[in-house]
């Protein structure tokens, strides 16, 4: 899954002592100082030319709402502009320890969800952009992102400075913990709500600590009979998703009437022949459901113009629903700055890194490669479109919400990183001291003035009429 060879060494195999040394050496080549450093020259890429060739490949009628999502501020665009971030950070000083990368870590893909022994867990969400690479990157992300929503909030650069400093003191502060645990012990470490509960939400003020008994509330009410609820209606006596164009549009609404019948027919497919790749107790549980409906979906911000279908699926009566989404994966962003996908199909990938970064995954997570009706093969993932799900709310925290939280998803990254890489030898790169945390501040402010002047660039291009943008 990453590259775990050193001087043609498996560093798995040796000793913690030996692993320690590697880590430490590397701070002679990049100095925990050097990652403050980001200076784009003028041979930068030009940002609009990336999401441009993003759109390329995406559904034309829906490029524009993607555009109009990212033009809504620096932080809607941030969570757009993976792919810029990863040419970015291609650029910049690389420690050369890779783990699975997210790749795409920034703050709201960290949010509450099910288990399948029921259990509210705090995880990373949305593995999209999956791939081996430079443990750094995705801490650099995530620290970035807390700086753009912090200046969204009128948060002060000391406030932000301290938000950075306790995410990545979280991160390095935990990777140093699990370094010192067995393969095993780092396994089997998750973040549950009680866990939670115990080592973060104490930190909160009073009016905090109830909103985060609401989060887990509603979390617990986001479940498939809710969206059953919401997103579908009777008609004529069955069970129909209800179109709300563009953000659920059924198959009628955007497909002509001799096209359609072939479509509905790759889903239908592509659902049964997705069960082959879960275990076989889950592949058992999933043939006692029946496609009933099917709609095309919007989701996300950097998603928005990727194939995505949500599928109604009955089990023993109308009543007994299952709601899948089945959604486009392409070629990770990292992937020009870091390598090729081991894997077969892009959907793989991304349930394969999914399944090794999160402590626990959904027990319908899998993947396919379908032909579609234009002769084109497309890979798509597959999971529950919402099983216990809530996202944090970022323009509502405060100072100290955002503090806290960011060291939640530190300590969170820190697991599923320690989880693939040498989490050995980056700990002892970290040190037990802040230059890192220091570095990753001034860093995460230069990249938000850059981030700035992208949207900004976006923006410019949505009003001389070079690129169109539609609110949705």
């Amino acid at each position: 899954m990453t590259d775990n060879h050193l001087d043609g060494r498996d560093v798995r195999h040796r000793t913690p002592q030996e692993r320690a040394a590697v880590g430490k050496a590397v701070r002679a080549d990049v100095p925990r100082s050097s990652h403050a450093e980001f200076a784009p020259g003028s041979g930068r890429p030009d940002p609009l030319k990336i999401i441009e060739k993003q759109s390329a490949s995406r559904l034309p009628d829906l490029v524009p709402v993607r555009y109009g999502r990212m033009s809504e501020s620096p932080f809607r665009f941030y969570r757009g502009a993976a792919a810029i971030m990863a040419s970015d950070l291609a650029d910049t000083p690389t420690t050369g320890l890779r783990t699975q990368l997210c790749g795409d870590a920034h703050m709201l893909n960290f949010r509450l969800l099910a288990s399948p022994e029921r259990r509210l867990m705090f995880d990373i969400n949305d593995f999209d952009e999956t791939l081996p690479g430079p443990w750094e990157w995705d801490v650099k992300r995530l620290a970035a992102s807390l700086v753009i929503a912090g200046r969204a909030n009128g948060f002060s650069a000391k406030e932000r400075a301290a938000i950075v400093r306790a995410t990545v003191r979280s991160y390095r502060e935990g990777m140093r913990s699990f370094a010192g645990l067995g393969n095993l012990a780092v396994w089997y470490a998750q973040f549950d709500v009680d866990r939670v509960q115990d080592r973060f939400v104490a930190d909160l003020s009073a009016r905090g600590r109830e909103r985060w008994a609401r989060a887990v509330s509603e979390a617990h009410s986001r479940d498939t009979l809710q969206v059953f609820g919401k997103l579908t209606h009777v008609v004529d006596g069955r069970r129909r998703i209800t179109s709300d164009p563009p953000l659920v549009t059924r198959l009628e609404d955007v497909l002509p009437d001799d096209r359609r019948g072939a479509v509905e027919q790759e889903i239908r497919t592509l659902i049964e022949r997705y069960g082959e790749t879960l275990q076989s107790d889950r592949r058992f549980l999933l043939e006692q459901y029946r496609v009933a409906d099917m709609a095309r979906k919007v989701v996300g911000v950097g998603s928005v113009g990727t194939r995505c279908w949500i599928v109604l699926l009955l089990g023993k009566d109308e009543g007994d629903p299952l709601f899948l989404q089945a959604k486009e994966a392409d070629e990770s962003v990292l992937a020009p700055h870091v390598g090729d996908s081991a894997h077969r199909t892009q959907g793989e990938r991304v349930v394969a890194g999914q399944r090794l970064m999160q402590a626990t995954s959904d027990i319908f997570l899998g993947w396919e490669r379908v032909e579609g009706i234009d002769g084109r093969r497309r890979d798509f993932y597959v999971r529950q479109l919402r099983d216990w799900k809530w996202v944090a709310a970022a323009e509502d925290m405060v100072p100290r919400g955002m503090r806290t939280f960011g060291a939640l998803c530190g300590a969170t990254l820190a697991r599923a990183h320690a989880r693939s890489g040498d989490r050995i030898a980056i700990a002892a790169y970290l040190g037990g001291g802040d230059a890192f945390d220091r570095a990753l501040v001034t860093f995460a402010e230069r990249y938000a003035d850059q981030n700035e002047r992208d949207h900004q660039r976006l923006v410019d291009a949505v009003h001389t009429g070079r690129l169109s943008a539609t609110a949705a």
